[in-house]
């Protein structure tokens, strides 16, 4: 009997190729699109609806029919909104800038789908992300980059646990985006030509602030001073929710120089100007960690880290200082290191592990 498979379908071209190669390779394949955040009467069934809008169900169906496999819709939307959309928001509030992607791959696409997957009786579950798996002489999972770096999205899938890694298929990881439209194409699938998804599938107008401002309606932080470093008062900005470390545009400050944001202080409200030179650091802290190839890290260790998912990456040594905190020394200083954001780990060419930014 051939091992059942469900397959995580967007409704873009990654995900339906994904299904297919793996019904190719004689899995028995099953697709699931995950209904994640909008409400039923959501206008959501235009082109820019993201990965979980009604638009993308449409298309995944149709996907699913063309390769002749069961489609079913899996609802998440009381897990997305605990685990993605609640922390996001809390964490705007409290002056740190999150990446909600993360989350989300942690806690819906694999943990909730896999507990559901299971349920139905399948082996694994798969993705359409550009990345591999591969099992490490140690025995441990690690999520390695995929065959072409301008399309890899190993950041984002630090998370994952040894549990999660162990029952997933990633299949597109060996494949170039021009070769997974090619096939796509092929195979007449009507998302051969589809655009990628560019925004966070809830905040499809890039406007995070007004996401947090509906979220948490009544505690949102008031507007305060953009200041100094020594604390010297520039002017007024209008909440600390819509600033981050490194920003330039929106600032509105006439300093007769370029100014950024160089520090958010939620207990006093205020917004730290600096100059570029300003923004640059030589070391951070995390917590929240995760490592994929080791148990725990127990020696100081370098690696190469990306501080952001557009980060090429920057030499460091990583070792522990206290309970569940890392502290990375960079062999260069690295620019805008932002609290919330995850910081991740590599050796060779896969993930070693990763944390969230504290400061």
């Amino acid at each position: 009997m051939a091992e059942k498979v469900v397959v995580g379908m967007s409704g873009g071209v990654d995900s339906a190729v994904a299904a297919y190669l793996l019904k190719k390779q004689g899995y028995d394949v099953i697709g699931v699109t995950m209904q994640l955040w909008q409400n039923d009467e959501a206008q959501s069934a235009g082109e820019n609806a993201g990965c979980c809008g009604l638009s993308a169900v449409d298309d995944a169906r149709r996907v699913a029919r063309m390769l002749d496999i069961p489609y079913y819709v899996f609802n998440f939307r009381e897990t997305f909104q605990k685990c993605v959309i609640k922390p996001f928001v809390e964490e705007y509030l409290h002056a740190r800038t999150p990446n909600p992607c993360i989350l989300c791959n942690r806690y819906v696409k694999w943990e909730a789908l896999l507990q559901r997957s299971r349920e139905i009786g399948a082996d694994y579950i798969a993705t359409g992300h550009y990345a591999r798996i591969k099992k490490l002489e140690n025995g441990r999972y690690v999520v390695q980059n995929s065959v072409t770096a301008k399309k890899d999205q190993t950041y984002a899938l630090y998370g994952l646990t040894q549990y999660q890694l162990s029952n997933t298929l990633m299949p597109v990881g060996d494949y170039k985006k021009e070769e997974i439209r090619e096939i796509a194409s092929e195979l007449g699938l009507n998302v051969a030509s589809k655009p990628d998804s560019q925004d966070i599938c809830f905040v499809p107008d890039n406007d995070y602030a007004a996401v947090v401002e509906r979220e948490a309606a009544g505690t949102i932080p008031p507007p305060g001073n953009f200041v100094l470093a020594d604390g010297t008062v520039l002017g007024q900005h209008k909440g600390i929710i819509h600033y981050t470390i490194g920003q330039r545009k929106g600032l509105n400050l006439a300093m007769g120089y370029p100014v950024f944001v160089t520090q958010i202080r939620p207990e006093t409200n205020e917004v730290v100007i600096g100059t570029n030179n300003d923004v640059f650091t030589d070391s951070l802290l995390c917590h929240r960690l995760n490592f994929m190839a080791v148990e725990d890290l127990t020696t100081q260790t370098e690696v190469l880290a990306k501080i952001r998912y557009s980060h090429a990456g920057a030499p460091c040594t990583i070792q522990k200082c206290g309970d569940g905190q890392v502290r990375c020394q960079f062999k260069e200083p690295v620019r805008a290191v932002t609290p919330g954001q995850a910081v991740v780990f590599y050796q060779n060419d896969y993930v070693f592990g990763g944390g969230t930014i504290i400061r």
